[in-house]
């Protein structure tokens, strides 16, 4: 009696061990990888990159509370904590996906918006510079601008092109750059027309 006593003793001190020992949540952080890895395909780092930082440090945050309940003793280790932090990142990481198509929609009609002004910039640089008189005084710098208006108008085609790739942030910022150099040039055309403007006024 008192042998069967000991091995029901045993038997139920395996089954307190085996059912108090906690196993790593590795489903849930398969599941949150997934989520994370399934949003930065949309390429939301380019789109919504605190929300893809956001996901990111939580994930890893998350992994680093599987290891603190690692290192202690394995009756202790407590997985829900992590547990919740990973539901959390999965969670973040499907709602940052589901907003990614209306952030692309708007970059997209920013790229667009710059595009058009970029070009508008240039046309009217180069209307300007059809008008300009060719004084002597200014030859040289309306055949300077000439080559810079050239410049311009080749770059551009390379807006359309970002835009195609869905690259529009860089396309947001080229387009910002040639407006301002196209606005530029625009007023040194202004200053050589008045140069020639002021010589020949003092002419008369």
């Amino acid at each position: 009696m008192k042998r069967l006593l000991k091995y029901f003793s045993y038997g139920l001190l395996v089954m307190f061990i085996l059912v108090g020992c906690a196993k790593q949540p590795t489903e849930d952080m398969n599941a949150a990888q997934k989520a994370v890895e399934d949003l930065k395909a949309t390429g939301a780092e380019k789109y919504i990159p605190e929300d893809t930082k956001k996901v990111d440090d939580g994930l890893a945050a998350a992994q680093n509370e599987i290891k603190a309940q690692d290192a202690k003793f394995a009756l202790s280790r407590n997985y829900d904590k992590a547990k919740q932090m990973l539901a959390q990142v999965k969670a973040d990481a499907e709602k940052a996906k589901a907003d990614i198509a209306a952030k692309k929609e708007e970059a997209k009609k920013n790229a667009l918006a710059g595009q058009e002004a970029a070009i508008a910039s240039v046309k009217e640089a180069k209307a300007l510079l059809a008008k300009a008189p060719m004084g002597k005084g200014a030859r040289a710098d309306i055949e300077a601008l000439k080559g810079d208006i050239k410049g311009l108008e080749e770059s551009v085609p390379e807006l359309q092109q970002l835009i195609d790739k869905e690259d529009y942030a860089v396309a947001i910022d080229k387009a910002r750059a040639i407006k301002e150099k196209a606005e530029g040039v625009s007023n040194q055309i202004k200053e050589a027309m008045k140069k020639v403007k002021g010589k020949e006024g003092g002419k008369k």
